[in-house]
């Protein structure tokens, strides 16, 4: 099948011809015709399979075309939400609208925190046609009313086992109650949990069911290898690895924060240009990290699992799991920022003695055992080494016996001052 049979307007399809694509995915090839006729859509489809474009292009098409003139501009409010969990996922789809509605009169707008406000306010006010948000950013603007969802013809859920992953069905829900009973619904996720699928069976009218792999499996065109070795050797490991491979454009992924910094540090200082991206850096920061990998000037990309999400490089080579995720679907979702598209990619673990049950239970998801591997001078032990003891933050002035502390002191971390850095990321 080409993208010229699937009957979209010829604006959209001049736009995906100059993008160099003449053939749909599956994913495409299935939604695209559902979603033009005006049906509900579920959709099981893993990242890295077209299903941007999947939902992008006919939503384009519907605003497009004269059959569905209820759908021409009438007010400046917004016709189309398109629900996301993460910041660069935003920024990602609203660039695909932009890509393949370049041709088209449509006003589009990501809206999500880590931002000022006040550029997204004056954007909705002169009136856009499609909105892409992060819930918490878009609860912001409904309590500032500078957002009006009462016109809201067709709402996108994508990533929808992500969203619940990261708390934010209650902010789902009150999205929901804001949005007209009349109107189209298409919901993605990767995987179907059963609350997933009551979430889908409250919002989806007699849906279009479309599955494009099987529940939870891995993408078929990653390679997929274990290396064993021991916790404390992971670093050095890591850093031979590059030297010897002749790696370029790796996404790293640590499990937290923390690690991810220290982590790009290490390779920083073994001459692999690096950075980290999660949820303490800025959107600044962030943005500019994403831009200079995908343009080559960084070798790696050190990223937490949350902050991965919407990072799309369609012929990224390598993923490396540095610590394997505590939640096995989560190593699905890493994966597949790899092999996207048809492509090629190869995904090799670390894994260290502790972290053998974390291996077992996604095997067992994904219903393959990966191959191991072992390096030279790396081989594992045959038991793990005891985690080390973390030191104190630092030293602590006994106290006078009988006298309280000064309450006046300045606040140490963690305390009450803290407590804006532990918000949820919006």
């Amino acid at each position: 099948m080409q993208f010229t049979e699937l009957g979209l307007q010829a604006d959209i399809l001049r736009a995906v011809s100059e993008q160099g694509y003449t053939t749909p995915t599956p994913i495409q090839q299935k939604a695209i015709p559902a979603v033009m006729t005006g049906r509900d859509l579920m959709a099981s489809a893993q990242t890295g399979t077209g299903k941007t474009a999947g939902f992008t292009l006919p939503i384009l098409h519907r605003l497009a075309s004269g059959s569905h003139s209820h759908l021409a501009r009438v007010t400046k409010k917004p016709r189309v939400l398109v629900l996301v969990p993460t910041r660069e996922l935003a920024i990602q789809v609203e660039e695909s609208v932009r890509t393949y509605g370049k041709h088209l009169p449509i006003a589009s707008l990501a809206v999500f925190g880590g931002v000022g406000i006040n550029p997204q306010i004056a954007n909705l006010r002169r009136g856009v046609d499609i909105v892409v948000a992060t819930p918490g950013r878009l609860l912001d603007h409904i309590q500032q009313r500078t957002v009006d969802l009462s016109a809201i013809e067709i709402f996108v859920l994508d990533e929808a086992d992500r969203m619940l992953d990261m708390g934010f069905i209650r902010d789902i829900r009150k999205v929901i109650a804001l949005l007209p009973k009349q109107r189209q619904n298409l919901m993605f996720s990767a995987t179907f949990s059963p609350d997933i699928r009551e979430l889908a069976s409250g919002l989806l009218h007699n849906p279009v069911s479309v599955d494009v792999a099987a529940r939870n499996t891995a993408a078929e065109t990653v390679t997929q290898r274990v290396i064993e070795t021991n916790r404390e050797q992971k670093k050095d490991l890591l850093c031979h690895l590059f030297a010897t491979r002749g790696w370029h454009q790796v996404l790293v992924f640590a499990r937290t924060k923390h690690g991810a910094d220290a982590l790009s540090k290490t390779l920083e200082k073994s001459g692999i240009k690096s950075a980290a991206i999660h949820g303490n850096k800025s959107q600044g920061a962030r943005t500019r990290a994403l831009t200079d990998f995908k343009e080559g000037k960084l070798v790696a990309l050190v990223a937490t699992d949350i902050a991965a999400r919407g990072i799309d490089i369609d012929s990224l080579p390598y993923v490396i799991n540095y610590e394997l995720p505590n939640v096995p679907e989560d190593y699905v979702h890493r994966i597949g920022r790899t092999g996207r598209a048809g492509m090629e990619g190869e995904a090799i673990s670390l894994v260290s003695h502790d972290e053998r049950p974390f291996l077992k239970d996604i095997e067992k998801l994904i219903k393959r055992t990966l191959e191991r591997e072992v390096i030279e001078g790396f081989e594992p032990s045959a038991t793990a080494a005891p985690r080390p003891v973390q030191p104190p933050r630092g030293p602590r002035k006994p106290q006078p016996q009988g006298k309280a502390p000064n309450r006046n002191s300045p606040q140490k971390p963690g305390g009450p001052q803290q407590h804006r850095s532990g918000q949820r990321h919006r």
